[in-house]
């Protein structure tokens, strides 16, 4: 077969209405390396690099309760910052670059699942991301506009 190992997949069509960072970024431990006295962190089998993981929610209105809370690893040396969170917004907005998945079978469940790995994490760079700030800053200011007046109206 000529698929073998991740398939290579865009942000967009993993989430195609942007997703949330919920958690912060953990590294991952080899549960099998470590041991009670020492921890182990996991490496990636193909490059070697450590594994991170952030917890974030999909914006998908349409997704189900249950696949709404998504894992993405990220492969990378150093631990990935997250960018600033927006004024206004309760979960902060994220992109990955660089993502994988990799389809297997749970063993729990025996249901097809998704493995999503990533090489970065980002700001959105996308219109949404422009548009939620200005939405933010647009009903920031109509409430300072709206506080002024009734003071306005209550000194008068």
């Amino acid at each position: 077969m000529a698929i073998q190992g991740p398939i290579a997949i865009g942000f967009d069509q993993v989430f195609p209405h942007g997703c949330y960072l919920v958690r912060e970024v953990q590294q991952v431990k080899d549960f099998d390396a470590s041991t009670a006295t020492r921890v182990v962190y996991a490496k990636d089998k193909t490059t070697g690099l450590p594994v991170w993981q952030v917890s974030v929610v999909d914006a998908d209105p349409e997704a189900k309760a249950s696949q709404k809370s998504v894992t993405v690893k990220i492969l990378t040396e150093v631990q990935p910052v997250p960018p600033p969170s927006l004024p206004g917004l309760p979960f902060t907005p994220v992109e990955f670059d660089g993502m994988t998945v990799t389809p297997y079978v749970g063993q729990d469940t025996g249901r097809l699942a998704y493995s999503l790995r990533a090489r970065a994490m980002r700001a959105p760079r996308t219109a949404t991301a422009t548009t939620l700030t200005r939405q933010t800053t647009t009903s920031a200011s109509a409430k300072d506009t709206t506080s002024t007046t009734t003071s306005k109206e209550t000194a008068a």
